[in-house]
């Protein structure tokens, strides 16, 4: 079977003091259509350097990533993407953050139908509830179903997912992973995910890439998930073959780990956001990185004026009189 996505000896590396500092070299990695595949390894290994390449936010020092026969040269629709941070406009209500995408892969359709398919969307991640909410009226994992149902409602040809869950409470964590695996499940999407959490791994993908630790860090192993799907959580708990695939998943960090000179393989806090997380509660802001993100995979760099107009945020009362979930 021809590989869907294809990373073929990718590297990066940046001009220090001392030289090249080489943070991949000769990564490569084969994805099938409609293959869920995650990225685990310690903190600074490159795991999100490599994303951001496929994502097109980075440029390859060497090789190159093809999705579907066509090399990616940068940013594009083709490609779904959930960051830590939801990016999301604070000024735009739920329904409408999905609709600035769906607008610039759905033109041909009627207004009438795209809102539609925003509105599926949403209720595909249970918000149908609160689509006329703004960020600030939204929880944090809220505001992430936001990002998800955004990135499935452009109907991508695979999504990219950068710790999506990371920022999350455990409870809301769960929730999040179980309404991905049933989009998942439902759209058959090719995923490629960084993720430090390795049962997370071995509950969603179908393989785990595990990464070497940096300088020049690359694949160190591929492990095949032997768990059959549908995957039930506590019940997968206690599969040996869950277990013995835990253990040979630790033991590799365990020994990359001694390897860099670690007192002790530790699972690691959450990376620094992309683009730092926002804090919605407070004044409607954005920031340049946020706002570069959301032009670069929504157009809305040609809808500027249109969108620029903040509107005052309804109460959470107003809000389709739907209660509001903390965050």
């Amino acid at each position: 079977m021809n590989p869907f996505l294809e990373l073929t000896q990718l590297g990066k590396s940046y001009d220090s003091a001392r030289g090249p500092a080489v943070i991949v070299q000769d990564f490569n990695l084969h994805v099938s259509e409609g293959e869920f595949v995650c990225i685990i390894g310690h903190s600074g290994c490159g795991k999100s350097t490599v994303l951001s390449i496929v994502m097109g936010l980075n440029e390859a020092t060497e090789g190159g990533v093809i999705l579907d026969r066509k090399e990616i040269a940068g940013p594009g629709l083709d490609r779904g993407v959930v960051f830590q941070s939801p990016a999301l406009l604070p000024w735009l209500t739920a329904r409408q953050n999905v609709l600035l995408a769906i607008d610039q892969v759905s033109q041909r359709l009627k207004p009438a139908a795209r809102r539609e398919l925003a509105e599926k969307y949403l209720a595909l991640v249970g918000l149908e509830n609160v689509a006329d909410c703004y960020p600030s009226e939204l929880s944090a994992g809220m505001r992430q179903r936001v990002g998800i149902a955004r990135a499935f409602a452009v109907e991508p040809k695979v999504l990219l997912l950068d710790e999506p869950f990371s920022l999350l409470d455990v409870v809301t964590r769960m929730e999040l992973q179980d309404e991905l695996i049933r989009l998942w499940d439902r759209e058959r999407k090719t995923v490629l995910m960084v993720t430090h959490d390795v049962d997370e791994a071995l509950l969603l993908a179908d393989r785990i890439v595990l990464m070497t630790n940096g300088p020049a860090a690359t694949v160190g192993d591929i492990i095949a998930v032997p768990l059959a799907r549908p995957r039930q959580r506590f019940a997968m708990v206690a599969d040996p073959m869950y277990q013995r695939t835990r253990n040979e998943l630790l033991w590799f960090l365990e020994k990359e780990s001694r390897f860099a000179g670690a007192a002790e393989p530790t699972r690691e806090k959450a990376l620094t956001p992309y683009f730092g997380a926002m804090d919605l509660r407070g004044p409607v802001k954005i920031s340049d990185e946020e706002l570069f993100v959301i032009e670069k995979y929504t157009g809305f760099n040609r809808f500027r004026k249109k969108y620029r107009k903040q509107r005052p945020p309804m109460s959470a009362m107003e809000c389709n009189g739907a209660p509001v979930e903390s965050s």
